[in-house]
């Protein structure tokens, strides 16, 4: 049972109660045996056996705070110092600091380019240059969910892909959860093989050498996440063909960029699936 807490300061001469506190009698000392304290009566023998120990914790808790301190500064003043970058403590502890360039679509505001770092464990909670994140947090959590941009014609949808949670607790320690949230769009089937059959129009296109228009520039654009779409609505040979179009798609700088993220994408869901099963 706790009945209160109380705040001993380092000094040279034994500490002891001045006034007594419910079973605690005024005079009573104290020491430290295991996990326990114990009252002693008489004289107290000093031991100095920890005196090498307790001065490592000291200084190593001084050049914790002077290393969190130089990675905030480092975070703020220099990496990210022209992408508004912001940093929140919690329980008097942890540190999160993160930046990003906001990005509005619609009635929401992501953000792109991001980096978001927990300084005391130099731990990297989350980097990207593609993807786009909103971030929420409270005095007792810290929560990232990355997003998807999906759509046929054009990548104006985001779709919620993965929700991290770090919570902080008050005894020093804290947990990481990880959610998969991804539920894909469903889209008209016709319209899907129509999309479909344009995908391995343009691939064959591209295998002969043949130069392509520039709206069939744009269509390659869209092809690794209409391809993924496809996938996701019941093509099942549509991510094998994206797979073998790595080659094809790779001299197109941006598009093969997205070709990685469809296909990081369809892994991390694939990784979910078996995770769930088990």
């Amino acid at each position: 049972k706790v009945i209160g807490l109380v705040t001993i300061k380092p000094k040279s001469k034994i500490s002891y109660f001045k006034k007594g506190i419910h079973t605690i009698l005024a005079n009573s000392v104290f020491i430290r045996r295991g996990s326990n304290s114990v009252p002693v009566e008489g004289e107290v023998e000093k031991n100095y056996q920890n005196t090498e120990t307790v001065i490592g914790i000291e200084n190593s808790s001084r050049n914790s705070i002077q290393y969190t301190l130089d990675g905030v500064i480092d975070f703020m003043n220099f990496r990210h110092k022209d992408m508004s970058p912001k940093y929140h403590v919690f329980k008097e502890l942890f540190v999160i600091c993160w930046a990003g360039v906001p990005k509005k679509s619609r009635d929401k505001t992501f953000l792109s380019r991001v980096d978001i770092e927990l300084i005391n464990e130099q731990i990297k909670l989350f980097y990207s240059a593609q993807d786009v994140v909103t971030i929420v947090y409270n005095e007792d959590s810290f929560t990232i969910t990355e997003y998807v941009p999906l759509g046929l014609n054009d990548k104006t949808s985001y779709y919620p892909l993965e929700k991290q949670t770090i919570h902080f607790f008050d005894n020093g320690y804290y947990k990481i959860e990880n959610e998969m949230l991804f539920q894909p769009p469903e889209f008209n089937r016709k319209m899907l093989y129509h999309i479909y059959n344009s995908n391995i129009a343009l691939l064959q296109k591209l295998q002969k050498g043949i130069a392509l228009s520039e709206r069939e520039l744009k269509d390659l654009e869209n092809l690794p996440s209409t391809f993924m779409i496809c996938h996701l609505n019941g093509f099942e040979d549509a991510k094998q063909k994206l797979i073998e179009a790595k080659l094809l798609l790779k001299p197109f700088g941006n598009i093969y960029l997205s070709f990685k993220e469809a296909l990081r994408v369809l892994r991390k869901m694939k990784y979910d699936v078996q995770e769930g099963a088990k």
